[in-house]
């Protein structure tokens, strides 16, 4: 799913008052790491993850590997933090992107 920059700006409005609940530290995206972020996933839309300084890749490699391997959007990239957005319709509370 293809998402406007006006859905990405709401998205990234919405990800500043997250915390992060995801770290990824010196096994980078490993298969352990892949099924925690889906799990996440079923129990909601956007969520926020650091990088540790111990990663032995770049921020944005890590990004791009977890939003490939989760079917997911990477909305935004700042320092070690990324949001990673997917949308799931059995969520009784649903994000409503303009």
């Amino acid at each position: 799913m293809e998402l406007t920059s006006k859905q990405k700006k709401h998205l990234r409005s919405l990800g500043q008052t997250l915390e992060p609940i995801m770290h990824i530290g010196k096994d980078g995206v490993s298969e352990e790491c892949i099924a925690a972020t889906e799990e996440t996933f079923n129990r909601r839309e956007l969520i926020k993850v650091r990088v540790l300084k111990n990663s032995p890749d770049d921020t944005a490699d890590i990004a791009a590997e977890l939003a490939e391997a989760t079917n997911s959007n990477m909305i935004s990239k700042v320092g070690f933090t990324f949001l990673l957005y997917k949308p799931n319709v059995t969520l009784k509370e649903q994000i409503k992107l303009p």
